[in-house]
């Protein structure tokens, strides 16, 4: 993997600023590509403060569990694993199902 390339952030954002053309900003930082000049660029704008710091990984705040189940191909019907462990089923667990005038009814068989 190539040495990283340590820019001067401020000049760099001076001679965009300037309107300074593409080209010489390039040879003038040593930069080999248009896309390597941009990056450079996002990066010391960060740095100066300008543009707010990309956040990096995950959120961390739980989604909403989805209520939504699904009928795949094979005609099984499928609930997001999320909302398995809300309603407390476990694998093995069997059910009976019930048309009801409001929809469906899903209640437990209890293994005795």
């Amino acid at each position: 993997m190539p040495k990283k390339i340590q820019i001067d952030e401020s000049a760099l954002i001076a001679m965009v600023k300037d309107g300074v053309a593409q080209k010489e900003i390039m040879e003038k930082f040593g930069l080999k590509t248009p896309t390597q000049l941009k990056v450079a660029y996002a990066n010391a704008l960060m740095a100066a403060g300008t543009v707010p710091e990309i956040i990096k990984g995950r959120k961390t705040a739980a989604a909403k569990t989805s209520k939504a189940a699904a009928v795949n191909k094979r005609g099984s019907l499928v609930i997001s694993k999320a909302l398995v462990e809300e309603m407390g089923f476990a694998e093995g667990d069997t059910f009976t199902i019930r048309k009801t005038k409001s929809g469906i009814s899903l209640r437990k068989i209890d293994a005795d």
